[in-house]
This record gives C-alpha cells, structure tokens and sequence, in this order.
C-alpha cells in the first residue's frame, strides 16, 4: 500500500510538473496585458497593426515560446532572430512569462492555416 501511495505522488507531481511546463493561460494573459503585446499584434491577436508583424492566436505554443526565446537572445547568440522591438520586448519576459503567453496565446482561436 505504502509503494502505491509513493507511486501515485510521484505520478501526481510529473503531472504537475508538465502543467507547468505548458504555461498557465490566466497568468498568461496578464502578462500579455502587461506587455502590452495587443499594441503591435492587434486586440485579438490575430490583426496586427502592420501585414509585416504575425498573427499570433492559435500559433503553436512550443513555437512561441522558442520565438520568444530567440528574440532574448538577439541575432548574435546561437538561433537568435533580431528585431528591435521585440528584441527588447522579449529580454524583459521571464522564462515563466515566455510559458504562460504562449500558452495564452495557444488557446486563442486563429485563422493560420497550412498550406499544403
């Protein structure tokens, strides 16, 4: 009894764990309010103020997050992307808000579509 209690804990924090990992919406939200990403990206995320910036609701969130990333790292690290704007946008994401916006992101309803 004692071994199954420990395994059913130890299920119950990797779950916790890949929750995590996959970012909290709600805070997520926030956070793109508080960066004020709706500026450039438009109010529903997927209606940017210039053709040239994406649409971001309903973008995969592990691309997002990698995006986010890579504009921290700007054009001279290692898989970095340079943009001035979102270069400093971007270096002021914790690694947590990185998680939470794309999760947030994730769960907007989008029209990207695949070419095929």
């Amino acid at each position: 009894m004692k071994a199954l209690i420990t395994i059913a804990g130890a299920g119950l924090l990797l779950a916790s764990q890949a929750v995590f990992a996959a970012g909290n919406i709600e805070a997520g939200k926030a956070a793109a309010e508080k960066f004020n990403c709706a500026s450039c990206h438009g109010k529903d995320f997927q209606s940017p103020i210039d053709p040239a910036y994406p649409k971001l609701a309903g973008q995969h969130r592990d691309y997002l997050a990698q995006a986010l990333k890579a504009y921290q790292r700007g054009d001279k690290g290692p898989n970095g992307r340079a943009n001035a704007i979102m270069g400093g946008q971007a270096k002021a994401l914790s690694a947590a808000d990185i998680e939470n916006i794309a999760a947030y992101l994730h769960s907007l309803p989008g029209t990207l579509v695949l070419q095929k």
